[in-house]
């Protein structure tokens, strides 16, 4: 076991490694505890004197973390340490604590997503399309018991044909939803109150849906759609650029692809770098630039600041390392203890603590219209096909009354007779029509 106090090297970087009063906090910190308590060894942690992570100049020196680990100035530099065949040549690097590779952070008013062939269903929740679709069926069902049981809609059984059967009262809603009206309408007051009711949550409905679906398209001007690489080096609206002196740079600079070239070419000639991942963030914020970096890195980002989203590509997958001398004993005990940990799910639990958002959920996505929001006019509707279906009720007790008086029965014998008759005839003209139809 490692007994020894270590020098440990590191940098300041939200939120692998932050102050927090006089003490360091953050990713890497809880990385370098759980390692000491595996592997039993002392540390002494200063932040690195030149603020950079490390680069060989062109007479083969480091600067950076990298430069005092070579020269003997720290043991271990934990850190956003990419592995790469350079670093790997002048100090030991353990195997990777966490995966990350490139992409591109934007802000979110310069990214469009590819339109779906239903996007036109987004205003509304799905429980709020099921809710109108039950709404449309029980309101038919409803028109239907009316236009049979009203005796103003359907006053002579024996002779005279009903109007309102289930196919026509679908018809009738479906028109009524459209704003476009079908014919006949109903005569009797318990139908007008029903198609009333109708008319006023299909009004509302729609009045609901192209209000969400209007405020869901975002302004007239269509946003750049970038979705990648290929779409940023494909255009010259939005400028983008990288840390300079990285190794993202370094994989464009040494890339065979033609759009990476392109990508580094222009970032070249426009020399739009940044200085610091804090400063490439920023920019991004302001708008019109593309930030391209690690993807953990762009992924704290996002979590940080809602108005920036990161490109779904990602691109020259690599890991973070922890850097030691060439040769040194400890490699190998700290790449085991780094994969004992992950393994322990010690390390993904580390991600989820550090890189947890506060953003509340695309508002875009967020906007669709559920039922519960929708309630009051749900009620108007339910209240509206009751107070219809009792007034048909009314009128019916209402005429067998009449008809009682008339006849001398019982209006209890003259309503049973009436509901019956209306019954009988409905089945015999349904089994009618079928008969034409198997005829025709």
């Amino acid at each position: 076991a490692i007994v020894q106090e270590l020098i440990v090297t590191t940098i300041k970087q939200d939120p692998y490694t932050m102050s927090k009063g006089s003490q360091l906090e953050g990713y890497c910190m809880d990385l370098l505890t759980e390692l000491a308590k595996k592997l039993g060894f002392k540390y002494k942690v200063h932040l690195v004197k030149d603020g950079a992570y490390g680069r060989q100049d062109e007479s083969g020196n480091w600067n950076g973390m990298i430069g005092e680990v070579v020269r003997g100035e720290a043991d271990l530099a934990v850190a956003p340490l990419t592995l790469t065949a350079a670093r790997e040549k002048a100090v030991g690097m353990t195997k990777p604590y966490m995966q990350t590779g490139i992409s591109i952070l934007l802000r979110k008013d310069n990214v469009s997503e590819e339109a779906g062939f239903f996007d036109f269903l987004s205003p509304f929740s799905g429980e709020t399309w099921f809710g109108v679709l039950i709404a449309y069926f029980v309101t038919a069902v409803c028109i239907c018991i009316v236009g049979r049981l009203s005796p103003c809609e359907w006053s002579q059984p024996e002779t005279e044909p009903n109007h309102f059967t289930l196919l026509h009262s679908l018809w009738y809603a479906a028109g009524a939803l459209s704003l476009q009206g079908a014919g006949p309408h109903p005569k009797a007051v318990s139908g007008r109150v029903i198609s009333c009711t109708w008319w006023l949550f299909a009004v509302v409905l729609l009045a609901c849906y192209f209000s969400s679906l209007s405020s869901s398209q975002g302004p007239d001007s269509a946003p750049l759609m970038i979705k990648g690489f290929e779409d940023l080096a494909n255009q010259d609206v939005i400028e983008y650029g990288t840390l300079a002196g990285s190794s993202t740079l370094a994989f464009f600079k040494n890339s065979n692809n033609p759009s990476y070239r392109r990508i580094y070419e222009h970032m070249e000639r426009r020399k739009s770098f940044v200085s610091s991942m804090d400063e490439g963030v920023q920019r991004a914020k302001e708008g019109n630039y593309a930030f391209i970096g690690e993807s953990v890195s762009l992924d704290l980002a996002v979590a940080r600041h809602c108005e920036l989203v990161r490109a779904h590509e990602v691109i020259g997958m690599r890991g973070y390392s922890i850097v030691t001398p060439l040769g040194s004993p400890m490699l190998k005990n700290l790449s085991v203890a780094i994969l004992q940990l992950s393994e322990a799910g010690e390390l993904a639990y580390l991600r989820t603590k550090w890189w947890a958002s506060s953003c509340i959920p695309d508002s875009a996505k967020g906007s669709s219209l559920r039922a519960h929001s929708m309630k009051g006019i749900f009620l108007v509707l339910a209240i509206g096909l009751g107070i219809g279906v009792l007034l048909s009720l009314f009128e019916l007790t209402s005429k067998s009354r009449s008809t009682a008086g008339e006849q001398k029965k019982s209006c209890c014998a003259v309503l049973t007779q009436e509901l019956s008759q209306r019954l009988r005839m409905t089945n015999t003209k349904g089994d009618q029509e079928t008969s034409d139809k198997n005829k025709a």
